[in-house]
């Protein structure tokens, strides 16, 4: 039985206890929590479309762009990936309009526990999306800034003493990490930012997340459209923008944005 057959984008997420994931199917959601546990075949003709000028494309860039989107838009500027670069705060931006709902707001610097700690920033309208993203199984805001750039600031400064990467292998295996005191690295956090950036440090509770995993792989094995573009197994959880199988193997959906996909129940 077909049950998505469409444009992939990333996977829209609600709730956190445990979090629930859909998928985007033309205007409705295909509920993927309902999925765990059943047999699923996935099949990819070749067909790959920008996420934004929905330009049929060979290859795409930076998550789903063609090349000249991910060169002009402002949502694939050097400045997402590093935010300390972003100037929309003295009117340089490759979309001013964009920059003022997304650059020029409030943005969080927090601590995430996914595969270990981390450091990170995003907008006040990504918390609690983007802990979710990244696996975090617990979180904690530790600055709350006007502006992109000096949220960047911040991040640079705290990376010196904390990672700023997730690595997706150890996110997805079984790793609790239930010896990280969130509330103790804040506090140290909250110390080496004192000096420069005390009028943003705010007081925040944990937010805890869960996932809907059956089982975790035991040793994972990544696969992608462009080597394997049809192959069949059972899903047996969700982390992250990862669909986790009984295979050991894991499909990152955000990699796959713009691959036209078709997604069948054999079971």
């Amino acid at each position: 039985m077909n049950i998505f057959s469409n444009t992939l984008y990333k996977l829209v997420t609600e709730e956190l206890t445990p979090v629930s994931y859909s998928l985007i199917n033309d205007a409705d959601l295909t509920k993927l929590n309902l999925l765990i546990g059943k047999t699923l075949k996935f099949e990819f003709g070749g067909q790959i479309n920008c996420i934004y000028c929905k330009r049929e494309i060979n290859k795409s860039y930076g998550q789903g762009f063609c090349y000249a989107c991910y060169h002009t838009l402002p949502q694939a500027a050097p400045s997402v990936m590093r935010p300390e670069l972003d100037l929309s705060h003295k009117g340089i931006s490759r979309n001013m309009e964009w920059a003022k709902e997304n650059s020029l707001v409030d943005h969080f610097v927090y601590l995430a526990v996914s595969s270990s700690l981390k450091v990170g920033i995003t907008r006040h309208s990504q918390i609690p999306t983007r802990w979710v993203d990244q696996g975090a199984s617990q979180a904690i805001k530790i600055a709350k800034v006007p502006y992109r750039q000096l949220s960047g600031l911040i991040e640079v400064e705290l990376k010196k003493n904390f990672a700023d990467k997730t690595n997706w292998r150890k996110m997805l295996s079984d790793n609790k990490h239930t010896s990280i005191d969130l509330k103790a690295e804040r506090d140290k956090a909250h110390l080496l930012l004192k000096k420069d950036f005390s009028e943003y440090l705010i007081d925040d509770e944990i937010t805890y997340i869960s996932y809907p995993v059956e089982k975790y792989p035991d040793k994972v094995n990544s696969i992608s459209f462009d080597k394997t573009p049809s192959f069949e197994a059972k899903l047996v959880g969700i982390k992250g923008q990862y669909l986790i199988f009984d295979t050991n193997q894991v499909l990152n959906i955000r990699k796959h944005s713009g691959y036209h996909v078709q997604i069948s129940l054999l079971d």
